[in-house]
């Protein structure tokens, strides 16, 4: 059973500067995985980014929504990656606010 989780990140920037802080910063996002995540996909479509990947034998997929001022991402974690949503949330919004951290 696949577990929707939604995640939002305030931020300062502009959309056009959080947009390209997460292009830039995508690829280190999933390399902090560790590995665990393969087959990273990603397409953006205006200023929605739409991505899957595989984890544990198990395909995750969501969208990140690039606004003025909140970055929202919309992430679907099936099977036992919805058990622990709670973990991997905390991680993801963690990571995502020292992206979009004003610098």
């Amino acid at each position: 059973m696949s577990k929707p989780v939604t995640i939002t990140i305030p931020h300062q920037l502009g959309a056009a500067e959080a947009r390209r802080r997460i292009e830039e910063g995508f690829g280190q996002l999933i390399g902090q995985a560790g590995g665990m995540l393969t087959n990273v996909q990603k397409a953006w479509v205006g200023d929605t980014l739409n991505f899957s990947a595989q984890a544990m034998g198990q395909t995750i997929s969501g969208a990140l929504f690039v606004m003025d001022q909140s970055v929202r991402m919309d992430l679907v974690l099936p099977g036992l990656l919805g058990m622990i949503a709670g973990k991997i949330t905390g991680q993801v919004k963690q990571q995502g606010q020292l992206l979009l951290e004003k610098k």
